[in-house]
């Protein structure tokens, strides 16, 4: 009689990739949530919507944005409600200059010069505002607040969404300062922005404590001069 024999199967391997997948995406999600918890909960008493509670300060920087979407069709709503919250603090004396810090690293993308346009039509003098045409991001606008204008403290004007992104990357370069939100934008314009700002809190974390990230650029000191106006 033969007797036949045959080999044990080989395990199965398809069972432990997907636990392992399964693991690898539940740590993402904890990493993602925890990141984002942080920045909302760190920064939640230094945002403050009320004009007669938010602190004076000689400084506001207002954080940039392209003024136009769909390819130039229609008025940013995020641009123009950040700049009407910059403007309303001006004219409340809030603060006393507006440092404008945004992105103009094409010749036909300038967010500084469309905000300080923006204001000028809004009744802010050209001698209250200075801009910061080198800060292609929010960790490069608090840095170089900090390392090129000098500033310390200040208050930062952009969207609720953002702030406490940049509320915490000015703590992290040494810089006192209070959120003062924009009007909000309603969901059919803004949804796909605040779901990006999730991704972008995470990058911030990273930044700060895994990459170590650094500006990309610096430049020599720019004093603002309160005293002009």
């Amino acid at each position: 009689m033969t007797t036949i024999t045959t080999a044990a199967p080989a395990p199965a391997r398809k069972p432990r990739r997907v636990l392992l997948l399964a693991a690898l995406l539940l740590a993402l999600s904890a990493v993602v949530l925890v990141a984002n918890w942080w920045l909302i909960h760190s920064s939640a008493t230094r945002v403050i919507s009320d004009l007669c509670q938010l602190p004076a300060n000689d400084v506001a920087i207002v954080l940039g944005t392209s003024r136009s979407i769909e390819h130039g069709r229609y008025r940013n709503p995020f641009f123009e409600r950040r700049m009407d919250a910059a403007a309303r603090l001006f004219h409340a004396g809030k603060v006393r200059h507006l440092l404008l810090s945004g992105d103009n690293g094409r010749k036909d993308y300038d967010e500084p010069a469309w905000m300080r346009d923006a204001l000028l039509a809004r009744g802010v003098p050209a001698a209250a505002l200075t801009l910061d045409c080198a800060s292609f991001r929010t960790f490069d606008t608090m840095a170089r607040a900090r390392a090129v204008f000098g500033q310390t403290k200040a208050t930062v004007v952009t969207d609720d969404f953002h702030l406490p992104r940049a509320l915490f990357l000015a703590r992290v370069h040494g810089l006192e300062a209070v959120g003062f939100p924009s009007a909000h934008v309603p969901d059919a314009w803004s949804k796909a922005t605040r779901l990006r700002e999730v991704g972008s809190r995470v990058k911030a974390c990273l930044d700060v404590y895994v990459l170590r990230t650094q500006p990309k650029f610096y430049g020599p000191p720019v004093v603002i001069d309160l005293a002009a106006h």
